[in-house]
Formats: structure tokens, sequence, C-alpha cells
């Protein structure tokens, strides 16, 4: 503000101004931004590293897939110096294990194609192509869309890995032309994926921002009991949950306050970690009492979330009406704190979302943070290659996401395997 626009506000304005001006700075405990833009504390101040007092040691089991055992005898008696022969009993007094990776070098093979002329009519037969399209095989495509999608390679690093680890050389173009014939090996499994989507009673959703062709784009997630579906696009508009669902409305619709993923779902649950933060800057921010009271309820509806599933119906619907009871009380107390005020509104608008996961115990989350969790390795991706230069290569990221990720959904499952498995014709 310039000066004559400070002269011209009020005494009442200047004191808001001036108390707004000391509030504390959002962290990633009291907002969403990341926790890399939280400023570090001082050497002198910082927790130690290493493992803390009482922590109980652990060391690293024995492999089970043994490649070769080899026995150790003693020689000599360290005691007297007697030479102690072969044949004497012996008995195991404990293991020590050596791994080693093998020298991998890739496998060529040349397939000769022969001529040869028919001795009868005198035709000039040739052998037919014994391979056809790409010359590489479908390791190397795994182990490419691993590399690229999973450990956010930029396309100079791919290139450097495949040539340092494997002794292999792939132009940039060659490498885009390969991991193009990978993606879409996983068109297929996306489709049954969102068509289980389009069936799911519970649906949770998220989004985050992406680079995409130098613009800014979205990757979506969306998230079922038996399905993770991600999605490029370069709107956050509702428009991209519309095209998803196709006309389905499920049951449950789980999401944070963004108004473009509100209203898909018969009923809505907001997820209370947001609400959570919120609270947690209120706290750091002013001395009212309604922040602390909002934090207390927080933790009782965490509580009965974590339970809920194990509770009779008549005890959640006692507790939810204690609940809601205590809500009521807190959203009606007075408060001269702006930032409570705003966060009361707040509450109030999405009075009838926050205990929706009572109606629907151990199926509907208190939070969001599952589909949080989808999308953290896109969020490494942009920091680390600044996004995708076109949009094939942006959708098909999220094509390998959504079958490796709903794969995941069943124990036991390896992201490499399942993309080999995919890849594997």
């Amino acid at each position: 503000m310039q000066r004559d626009e400070l002269e011209r506000l009020s005494k009442s304005e200047l004191i808001e101004l001036v108390l707004r001006l000391q509030r504390p700075e959002k962290t990633s405990r009291t907002s969403s931004k990341p926790p890399s833009t939280d400023r570090k504390e001082r050497r002198e101040r910082a927790k130690p590293g290493g493992a803390k007092p009482g922590h109980e040691g652990h060391s690293r089991p024995l492999s089970d897939d043994v490649s070769e055992r080899i026995a150790h005898r003693p020689e000599v008696c360290p005691c007297c110096r007697m030479p102690l022969a072969a044949d004497l009993a012996a008995e195991q007094a404990g293991i020590w294990e050596h791994i080693e990776l093998p020298v991998v070098r890739p496998v060529v093979v040349h397939h000769h194609r022969l001529a040869v002329r028919c001795p009868g009519c005198g035709t000039r037969a040739v052998a037919a192509v014994p391979v056809s399209g790409t010359p590489f095989g479908a390791r190397l495509h795994a182990v490419a869309t691993y590399l690229k999608t999973y450990q956010a390679l930029s396309y100079d690093r791919l290139q450097a890995a495949l040539a340092d680890l494997f002794g292999l050389r792939l132009s940039q173009g060659g490498l885009m032309n390969l991991l193009r014939r990978a993606q879409g090996r996983f068109q297929a499994g996306r489709e049954a994926a969102i068509a289980a989507l389009r069936r799911a009673e519970v649906v949770a959703s998220d989004e985050t921002g992406v680079r995409i062709e130098g613009c800014s784009g979205y990757h979506w997630v969306f998230r079922c009991q038996h399905a993770v579906v991600h999605q490029a696009a370069p709107t956050r508009a509702a428009s991209v949950v519309h095209a998803m669902m196709d006309g389905h409305r499920p049951a449950v619709w789980l999401s944070d306050r963004y108004v473009a993923q509100q209203g898909h779902g018969l009923a809505q649950q907001t997820c209370l970690a947001h609400l959570a933060r919120d609270v947690a800057y209120a706290l750091e921010a002013s001395d009212d009492p309604v922040p602390y009271r909002l934090k207390l309820w927080l933790g009782s509806a965490f509580d009965l979330a974590d339970a809920a599933a194990r509770l009779a119906a008549s005890t959640l619907a006692a507790k939810r009406r204690a609940l809601e009871r205590r809500l009521d009380a807190i959203l009606a107390a007075p408060s001269g704190c702006e930032l409570t005020r705003a966060l009361q509104a707040k509450l109030r608008r999405a009075r009838d979302q926050l205990l929706t996961f009572v109606d629907w115990p151990g199926q509907v989350e208190a939070t969001n943070n599952a589909c949080e969790r989808d999308l953290r390795p896109a969020v490494i991706q942009r920091k680390v290659t600044n996004g995708y230069r076109a949009m094939w290569a942006a959708q098909g990221e999220a094509d390998v996401r959504t079958v490796v990720d709903t794969a995941r959904l069943a124990p036991n499952t390896s992201v490499f395997g399942t993309i080999l498995q995919t890849i594997t014709p």
C-alpha cells in the first residue's frame, strides 16, 4: 500500500493491518504448503540425527535366495596351534553374507534372413522376418519406463543411466519412441480401472499442479476400493470429474473443500486433515480459546474414525450426537479473532460434510491422505524434471501409475514386476 492509502485508513483498520502483519508464516504443518518451503532450523537448535535413546536396534535379515554356500573351517587351534584335521566334527558358528551385483550387458541377437533358390521352379524363397517393429525387448521397455516414471529421471539422466549401467546407448528420440510404445500397453489396464471406479460407492479425489507443454496443467487422482485412476488434464475444473465419472454418482465423495471437487456424490466427506492444518495455524496466530477447542474436537473425530469399524451402530450414533453437540457449541462461541471467525464460518459451510464417515464405518476415511500419497510421486517428478514436454507423455505416465497403483491395492505386488508383466506380450 502507498502512504496516501495508509493515511486514509481508520484507527481500527490500521490496528487490523498491523495484527495481520504480525501473524506467523504458514508452514507445511499449518497449511497445504510443501515441507520443502519451511524455514529450516538453525544447526544449534536442530534435532540430532541418528537413533534416539531407547531405540531398539535392528539388523538386516539374511537372504533367502542364496546363490552359493561356502564352508570355512579353522585349520589351526588358536590356543595350542595344533593342526585341525579336516574330518573333525564341525558345528555352525555363524553366517557372514556377501552380496554383489553381476555385470549387466545387453543381450544382442542378430537374425540373419537367408534366401534359397527353389530347384523345382527357380523361385527365390526368402525367410520371413523373425522380429517385427522395435528392436528393443520387453524388459528394456520395462526398465526405461520404471526409471522414467518412478525414479523421475529426465531424458538426459535416463540416457546416462542406460549407458553407464548397461552399456546401452539410445538417442532421446529413440527413448521417446520406446516410452510411447511401452505406455500404450497400459491402456487396457487403465480402462479396467476406470470401469471399476464408475461402479464404486465411495470415491476420493485430489489434484496437484504440473507443467505440461510449457503451460500450467494438473495431475488428478481418483481412488476407490478396487482402483486408483490418474489423469493428466489442462484444467482444474469440475469438467475433469464429469468426464471421468461419465454420469456415475457414488454414494459418498471424499475430497478437500475446493469447489470443483464438491457435489459429485450423493453425500460428501470433507477431508478433516485440511481443517486440522487451518486450526493449527489459528492456534499459532492467536490466543483465542476456540481454535484449541476445535483441535480437541478434531482429535475426538479422528479417534472415532479409527475405531468406527469396531463399534456397534448404537455406540457410533451416540458418539456422533456427542460430537455434533460439542461442535454446535464451538461454532456458536463468540470470538474477537478474525481468524477464528473465518474458521467458524468455514466449518458452518461444511457442517453436514464433517461426520459422513460415521454412516460408512470402515469404508469412508475421515481424511484424504490416501489420494495425497498417490499424488506424491507426481509432485516429486514435477520438482525433478519440471514437467512434461508433451501431453502424451503426461497422460502416458498417468496410465502407468493407474495400472501400478491399482495393482498395489493387493498385497505383495512389485512396481517393476507389474510394469514388466503389463509390457510383456
